[in-house]
C-alpha cells in the first residue's frame, strides 16, 4: 500500500514516534514476551502525545499470511495497538525482511496501513523519507536475490500450499538461522563510508532533497549528516538497545526506552 501523496503532520505540541526490530518471537517464547511486557510499555508511555507511531519493519521475527490463517502469538501486542487504534491514534506499518510477507490482515481488522517500500511524509513542511532498508543502496547482493525470490507471486503461491504448522515451522528455522549468520558475520558494527542506507540516502538526496530520512535494519542507532541540511537516522533494535525516534515540532532525538 503506497500513499498517492505524502503524509502531511502538524505536530504542535503532538510527536511522532518511530521504532523498528522488536523481533518479536525470537530468540524464543519466553525472551520473546519479556520483550512483548517492554515494547508494550513504550506504547503506553508515548500514547500520552503522539500524533502517530510508526512501525518500522522486523517487527516480528516471522510473519506469513496465509489466506485464512496467520501466526499464533503475540496477543498483547496486537491488543495494545488495536487500543491505541481505537484511541484514535494512527499507527502506520513497514515490512523488513523477516516479515515481508505481510499482506492485509492488520489493515482489514485494525486500521493500520501496510507499507512494502519506503514512503514520504511532510512534517511542518520537512519532508522525510521512511522505510525499513532492507535491499536499498549497495552491496548486500545475495540478499537482494533472495527477496526478489521471496517477494515473487509464483513463490508466495507455492508457499502458502504448505500446512501452516509445516511452513511456519520452515520458516523459523530460516529466520533463525539468518539471525545467527548475521552475528557471525559480525555485521551489526559501524561500517564508515560503507554504511549502505547511508549511501542510499545520499544517492537520494543528489536526486530529491529530503529533510530526515529514518530507516530500521541496520539494528545500529545512527544519526548521520547526509547534507547541509538533511541527516540520517538509524533506529537501532528491540532486542538488546530499545532504541526510537522521537520527532516533535522542534527537533529529532535518538532515545532509549528504560522503562
Amino acid at each position: 500500500m503506497m500513499p498517492s501523496q505524502p503524509i502531511n503532520y502538524t505536530l504542535g505540541d503532538k510527536k511522532l514516534y518511530f521504532a523498528s526490530d522488536f523481533h518479536l518471537g525470537a530468540p524464543n517464547e519466553a525472551i520473546s514476551k519479556q520483550r512483548e511486557q517492554k515494547i508494550n510499555r513504550w506504547l503506553d508511555q508515548v500514547k500520552k502525545d503522539a500524533a502517530a507511531i510508526f512501525l518500522v519493519g522486523d517487527i516480528f521475527d516471522f510473519w506469513f499470511e496465509y489466506k485464512e490463517v496467520i501466526p499464533k502469538g503475540f496477543i498483547p501486542f496486537i491488543s495494545k495497538i488495536h487500543q491505541l487504534r481505537e484511541a484514535g491514534i494512527p499507527i502506520l506499518f513497514f515490512t523488513g525482511n523477516h516479515d515481508l510477507w505481510m499482506k492485509d490482515y492488520f489493515t482489514k481488522e485494525l486500521g493500520i496501513p501496510v507499507y512494502h517500500h519506503p514512503i514520504e511524509i511532510v512534517v511542518n513542511n520537512k519532508s522525510i523519507l521512511i522505510g525499513h532498508g532492507d535491499g536499498l543502496g549497495p552491496g548486500d547482493r545475495s540478499y537482494k536475490f533472495l527477496k526478489k525470490v521471496f517477494t515473487n507471486p509464483l513463490a508466495k503461491w507455492l508457499f502458502r500450499w504448505f500446512h501452516p504448522d509445516l511452513g511456519i515451522k520452515l520458516a523459523k528455522a530460516w529466520s533463525g538461522s539468518s539471525r545467527i549468520s548475521n552475528m557471525e558475520k559480525n555485521e551489526n558494527h559501524f561500517l564508515g563510508e560503507d554504511e549502505w542506507l547511508w549511501q542510499y540516502c545520499k544517492e537520494v538526496e543528489e536526486r530529491k532533497h529530503h529533510d530526515l530520512y529514518i530507516f530500521g535494519h541496520r539494528h545500529l542507532p545512527l544519526e548521520l549528516e547526509v547534507g547541509k541540511n538533511s541527516t540520517y537516522y538509524n533506529l537501532g533494535e528491540w532486542v538488546s538497545q530499545y532504541t526510537y525516534l522521537e520527532l516533535s515540532e522542534s527537533q529529532a532525538i535518538l532515545k532509549t526506552f528504560e522503562g
